[in-house]
């Protein structure tokens, strides 16, 4: 399947629950724009590419790293997840009955020990 970018309608679902960054009064140079750095994102996730990865015509890689980290401390990212759940979930396009939960393994802290012949 083909990479596609966020669509109007899309964006405009997602746009209302980031927080708002009224302009410096110091000026400087104005924040790179939330959708493109989202569009971005996601293309790392989709592709599975490393940020130094991350094409030129789509932004700077540590501008995006830095926005995706910062919405993650902020709740910013699970805020837009649960919507994105709740939206799928009243268009009945998830199916909770075949859903489940990826586990994670933990290496032994001392190893295997060693087999006999």
């Amino acid at each position: 399947m083909a990479w596609r970018r966020l669509t109007d309608v899309q964006w405009a679902r997602l746009k209302e629950h980031l927080p708002a960054h009224p302009p410096s009064p110091r000026g400087g140079r104005p924040r790179a724009d939330d959708r493109k750095c989202f569009g971005d994102i996601l293309w790392i996730l989709w592709t599975g590419a490393p940020w130094s990865e991350l094409p030129r015509r789509y932004g700077s890689p540590t501008t995006c790293w830095r926005r995706l980290r910062t919405w993650e401390e902020d709740g910013t990212l699970l805020t837009m997840w649960r919507a994105f759940l709740a939206d799928l979930n009243d268009r009945e396009k998830l199916r909770w009955d075949e859903c489940f939960a990826d586990g994670s393994f933990a290496p032994a802290k001392k190893g295997v020990p060693k087999s006999g012949r």
